[in-house]
């Protein structure tokens, strides 16, 4: 009788390991991708056709759009086919050195509104900031040409600069770009809950899966405590981000697959598409 037990406990010990082992499902929904460049400099030009092709090879129905300079939005809004539509970010960089140097300089404000005549923007950004510069007037009066106007800001800044873009209108409508890279998860859930204009968007994030690729509990709790403040995004900033571009959405494919699939849905599309409407 012993050996019955021993026998029926091991087998039920190996099936245990087994469902332990198996892999999660994998997301099968659509895409939104909510960082995506066509930056066009130092002689790359990535073709806009083959971009388009890439999204819908990889289920991306959706991308916002952000490039250096703007002629790479403009040629994908004017280049969208059907199936992938544009959400279009106005970007306040010309050329790479802009990255360091447009929180001080006045002429980006003419650009602002010489390009937002295109009539189609609906954020400025992706734009760079660290610290005190984002405490310059030419920042101020971009914060407030976005409000005027009800345009989201799309900024990669480190914590004390996103603090300061609050300062300037704690009204603010702000993608968080890479979510800080690394601030860590209780005080990215302060940020949250003091600033409900704010969404985290997750490209390069650290500390979303560990071992295995199995989710992290501290980022599993944050998604269940705020699943429609999350967006997913490429971030192609450079030629060889185009070269994975599948791999990238694998990556998030494989770890979606582990939340129950309302919150997996919000944050694969869903807030992105609730946020950015078809006009």
């Amino acid at each position: 009788m012993r050996r019955r037990e021993f026998t029926v406990g091991l087998g039920l010990s190996v099936l245990a390991v087994q469902v332990r082992a198996q892999p999660a499902a994998r997301y099968e929904g659509r895409l939104f991708d909510g960082h995506l460049h066509l930056n066009w400099e130092n002689g790359f030009r990535f073709p806009v056709a083959e971009a388009f092709a890439l999204m819908r090879a990889n289920g991306v129905t959706t991308i916002l759009a952000t490039s250096r300079p703007n002629d790479g939005t403009h040629a994908l809004v004017d280049g969208a086919t059907p199936g992938v539509r544009v959400v279009p970010f106005l970007r306040p960089y010309r050329v790479r050195s802009d990255v360091q140097t447009w929180s001080t300089d006045a002429t980006v404000l003419t650009l602002l509104e010489e390009e937002f005549r295109r009539g189609y923007y609906v954020g400025l950004g992706e734009f760079h900031l660290s610290g005190e510069a984002a405490a310059t007037d030419v920042v101020r009066r971009t914060v407030d040409f976005a409000r005027q106007r009800d345009l989201w800001l799309h900024a990669h800044v480190d914590d004390a600069a996103l603090e300061f873009l609050f300062r300037h209108d704690p009204r603010a409508k702000i993608i968080w770009a890479h979510t800080g890279f690394s601030t860590p998860p209780e005080k990215v859930g302060a940020y949250l809950r003091a600033h409900p204009r704010l969404v985290c968007e997750l490209s390069y994030r650290y500390g979303i899966t560990g071992e295995g690729g199995r989710l992290t509990p501290e980022w599993r709790e944050m998604f269940e405590a705020f699943p429609d403040r999350f967006i997913i995004g490429s971030d192609t900033w450079i030629p060889q981000r185009w070269q994975v571009y599948g791999e990238l959405m694998e990556g998030y494919r494989a770890w979606l697959g582990q939340l129950p699939r309302p919150m997996a849905d919000r944050i694969a599309h869903g807030n992105g598409e609730r946020l950015f409407p078809k006009r």
